[in-house]
């Protein structure tokens, strides 16, 4: 640890990606080596689904990679790309009509840059309130002189939540890396690191309990899987993966773990209620077969990050009074 501290602080977010990138590459050769071996139906579908998760993951940490060495700026926009990307995918499967189309225009093409923009000057009063006040009243209003009476509030409430998940969820992740916090200049890639990991270790505990305990569904509509017996052993392993990794955050040990309960909690919820969406729509995920839609599944792997990424970018605020 005394070693640790010594590296400059590009230093230790180099030496962090290398283990990031390492530990990657050990898993895909472990993983493409299980295939060599013959396998039933059932293990090989598990397996391809697995593979594609390792893509995700890769493709997550690439991003991540090339967000730090670029900047903050360009991670900004680069996060802008994931946000528009996931909110294509949501208007994709939901349903809207002739009279949405200049909400969407302006959801596309005004709302999203400018609160990236926003993000990138670092101006977060105005940052936190653009999009759930200014936005939220602009819509219905510009949806109302499309003349389209029809389902009205049911089709400016999909447009404001999916602005409300894939773009001001979303946006908190970069924010993160803007944030200036005392004795943690330049380190932010740390924090966001340690939220993603938070937040993943916190459904693989919830995915593990659910297999392993009695289902008790919270609601079985909706998913059979998600019980408050899991969603608390989830949440209790983000809180203790959050005080463990303490040390690359701003955090002491005691609020490192409550943080950590409150991003990976947030973010199991956040995928359950993705979950309801997709029943909504009739899909079983967002992306998958649905080649027609032009969707790429991506949804399905940034939801959780973009309910925990708010939750916890205003925790951070809140225990540091920024």
């Amino acid at each position: 640890m005394g070693a640790l501290r010594e590296l400059t602080v590009s230093q230790q977010i180099g030496l962090l990606f290398v283990a990031l990138f390492g530990l990657l590459t050990v898993v895909t050769v472990v993983a493409f080596s299980r295939t060599l071996r013959d396998r039933g139906d059932a293990d090989l579908a598990k397996h391809a689904q697995f593979k594609r998760d390792l893509r995700a993951v890769w493709a997550g940490s690439l991003l991540f990679w090339v967000a730090w060495v670029a900047g903050g700026i360009v991670s900004t926009l680069l996060f802008g790309v994931v946000s528009f990307l996931a909110l294509r995918e949501f208007v994709t499967l939901t349903h809207t009509r002739r009279g949405d189309h200049r909400s969407l225009l302006l959801a596309f093409f005004v709302v999203l840059p400018l609160q990236y923009v926003i993000v990138a000057g670092r101006n977060f009063n105005l940052f936190t309130v653009f999009i759930p006040v200014y936005v939220f009243l602009a819509i219905p209003v510009v949806s109302a002189f499309a003349n389209d009476p029809q389902r009205f509030l049911e089709r400016t409430a999909k447009i404001q939540w999916g602005i409300m998940v894939c773009v001001y969820g979303m946006s908190h992740a970069p924010a993160l890396l803007l944030l200036d916090l005392p004795d943690y200049r330049g380190r932010g890639a740390f924090l966001v690191l340690w939220l993603v990991l938070v937040v993943a270790l916190a459904q693989i505990a919830q995915e593990m309990a659910t297999r392993r305990l009695r289902r008790r569904p919270a609601a079985r509509a909706i998913s059979r899987s998600f019980s408050w017996r899991a969603w608390g052993i989830g949440a209790f392993a983000a809180a203790l993966a959050g005080g463990l990794l303490y040390w690359i955050t701003p955090f002491k040990p005691i609020p490192a773990l409550l943080m950590g309960a409150v991003a990976g909690g947030s973010g199991t919820l956040g995928e359950f209620v993705m979950k309801a969406l997709k029943r909504d729509a009739g899909v079983r995920n967002w992306g998958g077969k649905l080649s027609v839609t032009g969707a790429v599944g991506l949804l399905d792997r940034v939801a959780p990050l973009c309910f925990a990424a708010p939750v916890f970018f205003h925790s951070v605020r809140w225990y540091f009074n920024l």
